[in-house]
């Protein structure tokens, strides 16, 4: 029998580790390799021009490989459901071969092509390689639901097997064997449209920061695997000005579109560390990077509404304000804020921005500062950013926004702060927003505090040149905080009520700035692990879902808080009191000591990782102590003082567990 395969291109798009691919190859007679420009992709509005610059470079890549094995790629117009009945009959199709897609609009996509072509009595063979593990058999383990904290993952997948290990690239052996017939016209039937075609203006598009393609993909885990040299210690690369920038070692891009494949990098990974720690077994959180996006991935498989608020199970219901004026500051870089804007400048400009920065962003977004939706958020991100798995995506946008998996919302980050204890020198404000690149460093976070000539001398003024701040960050937080208090207060099952008896104020926080030593790498490409032992019940609503939830910390992070007295300008009414905002000037202290390592993981991650701010912090404490001669309540004040501080330090333990998160 002769047998006629398509392999169908998806998110998989490489030759290499493609079980699916080598399924096609498998005693064919022929083989086409074909992408579907789906309209639900090409036409949608939210896909910004570098997603589909690197889109297009990646086929482009994918065509240049094949054409080295005496083959092509043919990119077809249309929808698969119109697509494959045509190719079907037209190529004589006898078998079809396509990666798995765990999220549920490609399941639904996918199901319906597989009833379709068994009407043509085509054979359908699906592999799985966009995920380490089998996300079915994870929520098989865990009483058929999801796990909804990371330890509660990380504890499944510790019992599962190791990952299968990737195949080999397509050979040109493999693909003689079944020559497939590459028309004149090819290009012309075929071919890959440019962004022009698509109706993209491209007069002043600048160089691409991420090439888009496998050969490119190979290249940085080739470099990226040299940078890793610090796994041997087991260190965690501080954050610095170069690391907000984009790195030629960066991975994220490339696995979210299968240009590299997830297995490849973790077996990379594992086999350095074993070479470089004598065969000794790596600790899970090697991985941390690849098992958060399982994480996310295992969390939305069977939840159709995981990019949304509403019938969402796992959800916390937030009655967000809407304000398209504020959302449209945000999104283009015109917040006012030098931090903010220039990390959304680089975001449009590059479609890609380091892990703090994804942090800032959203958290100012949602309940720091304008109390916005992460349903707005995420769709921008969505739009703009490279590494935007719709999974991975929603789950941190939740995250961040406490609406699901963390809850301590009287953490938030400074707008001001935050930026400038990650970045002192302003650089990276400078390069992205050039208009205050003669402010000087004191004033390069927040010009609007800046005098009358300092202004005039850097040729900038506030107002004029540069936006006034959108709003009061201190009043907006700390009215954003009660907020969120009262909607917690709502869930019965909320366990961390105890710990907002003591959100501390503005002038409880200010510390001195971080050490370098103190700064450490982290993100919502890797959200902070749960320090819950167990598992919840089912979820089956918001209350039952938080019962799972408990105590997660995000990293280099300011409780700015303020009087909940004002509510930001353009925002819904709220039962909590408000009055005019006050100037900003103040509105930013300097911000709370970074994160320090996990005590859960000292064995695995080396001594080094202690936290030596928690130490001094409880010395400190102790130390008082020693000579307090507090009467009965004062000791039961401190008593609280001290619960309070040990949910603190757990949330700081948690954050460097997750510091390798999603993206490099």
């Amino acid at each position: 029998m002769v047998v006629n395969s398509v392999h169908w291109f998806r998110k998989g798009l490489r030759l290499h580790d493609n079980p699916a691919l080598q399924e096609a190859l498998n005693g064919a007679d022929t083989v086409r390799c074909v992408y579907i420009l789906d309209p639900w992709f090409a036409g949608a509005a939210n896909v910004g021009i570098n997603r589909w610059r690197f889109l297009l470079e990646a086929l482009e890549d994918l065509d240049s490989s094949l054409k080295k094995l005496s083959s092509r790629l043919f990119v077809v117009r249309g929808q698969p459901t119109e697509v494959f009945p045509r190719l079907f009959k037209e190529w004589n199709v006898t078998r079809l071969t396509f990666e798995y897609d765990p999220e549920p609009y490609g399941k639904d996509r996918d199901g319906a092509i597989i009833k379709m072509a068994q009407e043509f009595k085509v054979e359908t063979v699906v592999r799985n390689s966009h995920t380490l593990y089998n996300l079915d058999r994870i929520i098989e383990m865990n009483n058929n639901n999801p796990p909804l904290t990371f330890k509660r993952f990380q504890t499944i997948v510790s019992r599962l097997e190791l990952p299968r290990r990737p195949l080999p690239p397509i050979t040109q052996q493999q693909m003689d064997k079944c020559c497939t017939k590459i028309d004149d016209n090819h290009d012309k039937l075929y071919s890959i449209p440019s962004l022009q075609e698509l109706g993209f203006k491209t007069d002043d598009l600048p160089p691409a920061v991420w090439p888009g393609g496998e050969s490119e993909a190979l290249d940085r885990l080739s470099k990226h695997l040299d940078k890793k040299v610090w796994v041997a210690n087991l260190e965690h690369p501080r954050v610095s000005t170069c690391s907000l920038h984009a790195t030629p070692t960066g991975l994220s891009p490339y696995l979210r579109f299968g240009c590299l494949s997830c297995r490849v990098l973790y077996y990379n990974l594992r086999e350095l560390y074993m070479k470089l720690r004598k065969r000794s077994n790596p600790p899970l959180s090697l991985f941390d990077q690849l098992l958060w996006r399982e994480f996310f991935f295992t969390a939305a498989t069977n939840n159709p509404n995981f990019d949304r608020m509403e019938g969402n199970p796992i959800c916390v219901q937030i009655p967000w304000d809407q304000n398209p004026e504020a959302l449209a500051k945000w999104a283009e870089g015109r917040t006012g804020f030098p931090w903010i804007d220039a990390i959304m400048t680089q975001l449009r400009q590059e479609g890609w921005i380091h892990r703090l920065a994804r942090h800032a962003v959203a958290c100012f977004l949602t309940r720091g500062d304008l109390w916005l939706s992460w349903e707005s958020g995420m769709k921008v991100f969505e739009e703009l950013l490279l590494d935007a798995d719709w999974s991975v995506n929603a789950g941190s946008w939740m995250w961040l926004s406490c609406s699901a998996f963390f809850q301590q919302f009287f953490h938030c980050y400074c707008p001001v702060g935050f930026g400038r204890r990650t970045n002192p020198s302003g650089d990276y404000i400078r390069h992205y927003i050039p208009i205050l690149k003669d402010y000087p460093n004191r004033y390069i976070y927040e010009p609007w505090n800046a005098p009358e000539s300092v202004q005039k001398a850097a040729k900038c003024i506030v107002g004029v040149d540069y936006p006034k701040p959108m709003i009061n960050h201190a009043e907006s937080s700390r009215l954003n905080i009660e907020r969120m208090k009262q909607v917690y207060q709502q869930l019965s099952h909320y366990r961390g009520l105890s710990l907002l008896a003591s959100v501390p104020t503005i002038q409880e926080e200010a510390e001195p700035l971080m050490t370098d030593e103190s700064q450490t790498s982290s993100g919502p490409d890797s959200p902070p692990r749960d320090p819950a032992d167990g598992e919840a019940a089912p979820v089956s609503s918001v209350s039952a879902a938080h019962t799972e939830n408990t105590a997660h910390s995000q990293p280099a992070q300011t409780s700015c808080t303020s009087s909940p007295s004002h509510t930001p300008p353009g925002h819904a009414p709220s039962p909590v009191s408000r009055s005019k905002p006050s100037s900003p000037s103040s509105s930013c202290p300097t911000s709370s000591p970074s994160p320090t390592p996990s005590t859960t993981q000292t064995s695995l991650m080396g001594p080094w990782r202690k936290g030596h701010s928690r130490k001094a912090r409880r010395s400190q404490r102790q130390r008082g102590r020693q000579y307090s001669t507090a009467k009965e309540g004062e000791m039961e004040e401190e008593k609280m003082e001290e619960g309070v501080e040990q949910d603190e330090e757990r949330m700081e333990e948690e954050e460097e567990e997750m510091a390798a998160g999603w993206q490099q």
